[in-house]
């Protein structure tokens, strides 16, 4: 059986380079693009019966769920770590067996899921409530400080509770949104209209316990000043109870999904670009692709970003007529990223590599926002802001039977899009020379950051690649090589328009930007949009159906 198993999910995706004839069946629905939003609600609509064509312009699908491999390695570009999963019967636990139909696993991390690390003082997250709070409270001894933290603790829940009603007002059809959607959003939106920053000093004035609990501001991409709460405390909230991996790796996420898609007669199709979605009388008919044909469907949803969606594949006019230019200016893209990605011909154990996130700031620097300022004005000189490091090949138990004898690490940091600009017309991997030597110049910063501490690595890296927003925009279809779609704001969560439904009949959103930042808030995108196009909320039915052992 399992031999079985693991060769549908070889075949559930397929290049449409070699199998076009797949794209021209008859389908309910066709989803623009495959990250974990556009995969979950095709699933969810497989589930009840429909037809799904999902199109991927990459030759890999998973969106930011997918892992690359080079020379012998494996690394996984979005997933570095994922909260609750690993927990029975957690919300998004019950998702994710019921879109995979159970076949994704999840290894639980260690206690200590990141560590964040000021110069020589560090600061380890430990899972479970309780333990966060005892734990930091015995680093923070004041007991101005230790309230502090139990008041914080206890306003990253309060939202994330008020979260439920505010998300599920944007499932809701336009008249009873209407009616009842402000008194559902009112509560959420008291502290998601603040910087995080400004909630935090509500509660303590002690600029070392701010930088401390935002040092995984990196997860949403803003420092404390410019980032909703929101968004840090769902952030925070959803790994409070630590952190997991996917077994076997990233693309087991896709592969898994796809053989459910397939199952009621859809299809994952790579190398399959959308270059328009085709709207006739201010409904969405279709859509065309890059080769010019033409693929038909009475529902259409784009899972490649609001700002994709309406900028790049409706013609102008349509954009006009919907007033979709609008709402384009209201929102903004996320910042831009390195991710270094190295490879050692040593097992994580042999390099006494842990699974613990490190969150690496310059020392005695606990302001993220002036840190984050010096580096902007001055990259060459001021030190990097955040340096984020994982250890996959620690944290996947299926990592040696794929790759015996080797280790890899990943390392991200902030990078402004503007600054590769100058390269933006150039093609992937034939940026030229100076573009070149950039990329060395900041691999060696980040690997003495690494070697600062992890000093036992020095002189074994066998293999290392950095990409840049350049590599995002190439995979991704970003205009600006952002990780997480529009910024998290505190604006954003007061978009209304962020929602699965468009002006344009028939045409839906889904993934991150009409939830939230990561694979969680994208998969709650789908869970949303699959809600809206089936008139009933989704969450109620996976939960129902995984309780009765009803995923397949």
């Amino acid at each position: 059986m399992c031999n079985l198993i693991q060769k549908s999910m070889q075949t559930a995706i397929h290049s449409y380079k070699q199998h076009p004839q797949l794209a021209h069946k008859t389908y309910d629905a066709i989803v623009i693009g495959s990250g974990i939003g556009g995969l979950g609600v095709a699933a969810i609509l497989a589930k009840e019966g429909k037809r799904v064509l999902v199109l991927e312009r990459h030759y890999t699908a998973g969106g930011f769920t997918h892992s690359f491999k080079r020379r012998g390695y494996e690394w996984d570009v979005g997933i570095h770590y994922l909260g609750e999963v690993h927990r029975p019967h957690t919300e998004l636990a019950n998702w994710f067996a019921y879109i995979s139909d159970n076949q994704l696993q999840w290894a639980e991390m260690d206690e200590v899921y990141d560590k964040i690390i000021f110069g020589n003082e560090v600061f380890p997250f430990h899972k479970g409530r309780n333990n966060f709070i005892t734990h930091l409270q015995a680093l923070f001894p004041q007991p101005a400080d230790k309230q502090a933290i139990e008041d914080y603790v206890e306003l990253i829940y309060k939202i994330t509770r008020d979260a439920r009603l505010y998300f599920t007002e944007k499932a809701l059809p336009g008249a009873l949104s209407w009616a009842v959607g402000g008194f559902m959003r009112s509560k959420f939106m008291q502290l998601a209209s603040q910087s995080t920053l400004k909630v935090l000093q509500s509660i303590t004035q002690n600029p070392k316990l701010i930088g401390v609990l935002t040092g995984q501001f990196g997860d949403y991409g803003l420092t404390p000043s410019q980032s909703s709460f929101a968004i840090h405390a769902m952030v925070a909230k959803h790994f409070i109870n630590g952190g997991s991996f996917p077994v076997g790796g990233c693309s087991k996420i896709a592969e898994t999904i796809a053989t459910v898609i397939a199952k009621a007669g859809g299809a994952v199709l790579t190398n399959a670009e959308v270059a328009q979605i085709m709207v006739s009388n201010g409904k969405a008919t279709g859509v065309q692709l890059a080769d010019g044909a033409v693929l038909q469907a009475n529902i259409i949803i784009s899972d490649a970003g609001i700002l994709n969606t309406y900028t790049k594949l409706l013609l102008p006019d349509v954009q006009q007529t919907a007033k979709l230019n609008k709402q384009v200016t209201q929102v903004q893209p996320s910042m831009g990223h390195l991710g270094l990605y190295l490879g050692f011909k040593h097992t994580a154990q042999e390099l006494n590599l842990g699974k613990a996130n490190l969150w690496i700031y310059p020392e005695n620097a606990y302001d993220h926002d002036a840190n984050f300022a010096r580096f902007l004005q001055n990259p060459d000189v001021a030190p990097i802001p955040l340096t984020f490091i994982s250890f996959p090949s620690a944290k996947d138990p299926d990592w040696l039977n794929r790759y015996p004898g080797t280790a890899t690490i990943d390392i991200i940091t902030v990078a402004p899009y503007q600054w590769f600009e100058q390269w933006q017309n150039t093609r992937w991997k034939k940026r030229g020379q100076d573009y070149e030597t950039y990329k060395e110049n900041m691999t060696n910063r980040l690997l003495n950051i690494l070697y600062q501490y992890e000093p036992q690595l020095k002189g074994k890296l066998d293999y290392h690649e950095l990409s840049t927003p350049l590599t995002t925009q190439h995979f991704a279809n970003y205009a600006h090589g952002e990780l997480y779609g529009i910024d998290h704001n505190p604006q954003r969560f007061g978009l209304s328009f962020l929602r699965p439904q468009t002006p344009i009949k028939n045409l839906y959103l889904t993934g991150q930007d009409i939830a939230s930042a990561g694979i969680g808030g994208a998969l709650t995108g789908g869970i949303l949009t699959a809600s809206a196009i089936l008139k009933q909320p989704v969450p109620n039915i996976i939960r129902k159906r995984v309780g009765e052992g009803r995923t397949a």
